[in-house]
């Protein structure tokens, strides 16, 4: 019953590119919010980066130039673009969708995919 499925992870040296993507499938509530996470180790889980069903988007200052967040209604898909990365991108990064239920929001949340910048 896996719901958000996150690719695109690996290692790269700083400075390079990755393009997260994370599909949703078996949601039926529609979705509102999707949004990007990352937890380093030793560190608490942050928001890198949310966008809102018309577009809207939100980053942390650490990521703002740098990255870019996208969404295709259609696919119930988000995106995240990382360019110049760091060592401090190192993390596990989780894709997060909220829905709004009849009780209330539900958020759901990806497995996790490894992000490693080499120096």
């Amino acid at each position: 019953q896996v719901q958000l499925v996150e690719s695109g992870g690996g290692l790269v040296q700083a400075g390079e590119s990755l393009r997260l993507s994370c599909a949703a499938s078996r949601i039926t509530l529609r979705i509102s919010t999707m949004a990007w996470y990352r937890q380093a180790p030793g560190m608490q889980r942050e928001l890198v980066a949310g966008i809102s069903r018309d577009g809207s988007t939100n980053y942390a200052d650490s990521v703002k130039g740098r990255f870019t967040i996208s969404r295709d209604n259609t696919k119930d898909t988000v995106y995240l673009l990382m360019n110049s990365l760091t060592p401090e991108d190192t993390a596990v990064y989780y894709c997060n969708a909220d829905a709004f239920g009849t009780r209330g929001t539900i958020s759901y949340w990806g497995q996790g995919t490894q992000v490693t910048v080499s120096s």
